[in-house]
């Protein structure tokens, strides 16, 4: 896990060099996830980049590290772009799509994902965010759902 987290880190400090400048971000967050029937906590962190496309629009990519917290996962990997919709100063509406390596072992694939969130501000460089994720199996057959809440940084 220290190894993912230094290189998250790595990638947020790339990310906010003035040379490649719109708006880094680091975030931590927490939730659930719900699949065949059962539901699980889910815990993660996530870096990303969004690009500005004019003043009320913008696309961004992101990096994630997932943990359903229970035995017998690991540390799901997600490659997500996103795009939305500024809304004023204080938030940012998006909808995402990605993919979602493996949480397990064995005979467990890993899942495409479309969702949906929100970015909050509640100052000039801290915000609030919740976001809904849809996997699927690679089939497009039905996998599952997240709900997620955290916090996070910009640069």
């Amino acid at each position: 896990m220290r190894k993912v987290l230094l290189a998250i880190a790595a990638t947020a400090a790339a990310a906010a060099t003035p040379a490649l400048a719109n708006e880094a971000r680091v975030e931590a967050r927490g939730g659930a996830i719900w699949y065949g029937g059962g539901s699980d906590a889910v815990a993660g962190i996530a870096a990303g980049y969004d690009f500005d496309l004019g003043s009320s629009a913008f696309a961004g990519v992101e990096l994630s590290a997932d943990k359903i917290l229970t035995s017998g996962t690991k540390v799901a990997y997600g490659f997500t772009g996103r795009a939305g919709a500024k809304l004023g100063d204080a938030a940012k509406l998006f909808a995402t799509g990605g993919y979602t390596t493996a949480p397990c072992s064995g005979f467990c694939d890993g899942n495409w994902h479309l969702g949906a969130g929100v970015n909050y501000n509640v100052g000039s460089k801290v915000y609030l965010t919740t976001e809904y994720r849809h996997f699927f199996k690679n089939s497009w057959a039905d996998q599952g759902d997240a709900v997620t809440a955290g916090v996070g940084m910009k640069f």
